[in-house]
């Protein structure tokens, strides 16, 4: 079978280097029962090794040319079930019925972002995941207040998950290499008493209206949202910028805000 081409379109880069291959698996150290789900199988590379320790695992691929070689290198390896669709229109509680899911992936970077927000969506039905992604945004997601890549993107995703950065790839170890250093990092979602807002999408809006315009104080960013007072009231200085803020501050500001005050 020839080699596939890679499709700019799709985001496609093919991981190859076996050393980084062995310590993904090893790392989401994959077992029989698991409810396993990979993101962009691309040409199986992880695919497999992966199938061989689970015995049955969901993939899910919006290329459809890769779909039938997906099937001829899986099939003396385990049961491989393909979804031939944009990972975006993937419902994951509904593939959850049989247990929290396992997602792995190695995540197109030009969707990435979109990709980790469509997971939290679905977080109840979720038992970890492990993504490879561009290093800059694992940065990002792993930030801590006060860093200048601490984000949106920092704040939604550690309310709902522990973030554990766990591996650098350089671009030698795909085909063909990005022009940008990547990262494995591992998300485990928190339990769900941690997860108590008392309206996630009031926080939702919260966050992305804070770090729209980050260089202006709480008081003007969220000035459609909350009043002054409002901010003082959930313990936050109004002068203060949305970066200078932990996570649980935006939980307290949304918490007051569901009370009724403005």
């Amino acid at each position: 079978m020839h080699a596939h081409v890679p499709r700019k379109r799709f985001g496609q880069h093919f991981l190859h280097d076996a050393g980084i291959l062995r310590r993904i698996v090893q790392t989401v150290a994959p077992k029989p029962g698991d409810n396993l789900v990979e993101i962009g199988p691309g040409e199986g590379a992880l695919t497999l090794p992966l199938l061989h320790e689970a015995g049955r695992l969901i993939a899910i691929e919006l290329d459809r040319d890769l779909v039938p070689r997906l099937h001829a290198v899986a099939e003396s390896v385990g049961e491989l079930e393909i979804i031939s669709a944009d990972v975006l229109t993937v419902d994951f509680t509904a593939l959850a019925r049989s247990g929290p899911l396992r997602i792995v992936g190695n995540l197109p970077y030009n969707i990435s972002s979109s990709i980790l927000f469509h997971c939290i969506e679905h977080i109840d039905a979720i038992r970890d995941m492990h993504f490879m992604l561009q290093k800059e945004v694992v940065d990002r997601m792993a930030a801590a207040p006060g860093s200048k890549v601490y984000g949106r993107l920092s704040v939604m995703l550690q309310l709902a998950c522990r973030v554990d950065p766990l591996l650098r790839v350089p671009p030698g170890a795909f085909r063909p290499p990005p022009k940008v250093e990547s990262a494995v990092v591992r998300l485990v979602p928190r339990a769900p008493s941690e997860r108590t807002f008392a309206d996630p999408a009031l926080l939702s809006r919260i966050v992305k209206a804070a770090f729209g315009q980050r260089r202006k104080t709480l008081a003007n960013a969220l000035r459609d949202l909350a009043s002054t007072d409002t901010i003082a009231a959930a313990g936050i200085d109004p002068r203060t910028r949305a970066e200078q803020l932990a996570p649980s501050a935006f939980v307290a500001l949304a918490d007051v805000l569901k009370d009724g005050s403005r």
